[in-house]
């Protein structure tokens, strides 16, 4: 069996107000360094995976140095490619394209970020960096450490869930999502569970 430690980064300058982050570099503040630090010290796992992105990266490496186990950057769990509202504050773009704004928070899965990714090229992403994390670990525990979006779109596809369900998944900072991978058979045990962080 496999186990997914799966994971977000922690807190960062930007979650309020609302901002479409993405794929910008913002650093951990320090609850974030905190939270980091904390979560670091429950673990052993064989591997650790994270965004290339600064906040992942620094949260890893805390992970990283309380183990003993080296991190290394993949891809597939970079963020969602928010496009030409990259950085921008939720509520400015709510004024500026209601009418998108609005499609993205009520059927996101039919919607394309403008001149950025949609949720179906995240999962496809996603997926195929699991592939690759099951088929270089198995029976081993392995910690990914991600962004909202991404964390929200892998366990969409672990608990057969449509992407119309995204908005039905937290993803706080620095939370821990426990999955169990055997075979065919996907056990999620725990999902946001930040009880660690106290």
């Amino acid at each position: 069996m496999t186990k997914i430690l799966l994971t977000r980064h922690g807190h960062v300058d930007g979650i309020n107000p609302k901002r479409f982050r993405g794929r910008a570099e913002l650093p951990l503040t320090e609850l974030g360094l905190k939270q980091a630090e904390r979560l670091g010290a429950q673990w052993k796992p064989m591997a650790i995976y994270t965004s290339g992105l600064q906040r992942c990266v620094v949260t890893a490496g805390k992970i990283a140095v309380a183990s003993g186990t080296a991190a290394s950057v993949l891809d597939g769990l970079m963020d969602l490619d928010y496009g030409d509202w990259q950085g921008r504050v939720q509520d400015d773009v709510r004024q500026e394209a209601p009418d998108l704004f609005a499609a993205w928070h009520t059927t996101p899965q039919l919607m394309r970020f403008p001149h950025g990714e949609s949720l179906q090229e995240l999962v496809a992403r996603v997926a195929e960096a699991l592939r690759l994390v099951l088929g270089r670990h198995p029976g081993q525990t392995v910690v990914m450490v991600g962004h909202d979006s991404v964390n929200r779109a892998l366990l969409l596809q672990l608990i057969d869930q449509p992407l119309s369900a995204y908005w039905k998944l937290a993803q706080d900072p620095c939370c821990l999502n426990e999955i169990d991978i055997e075979g065919k058979r996907v056990e999620v045990r725990g999902v946001n569970d930040t009880s660690r962080l106290d």
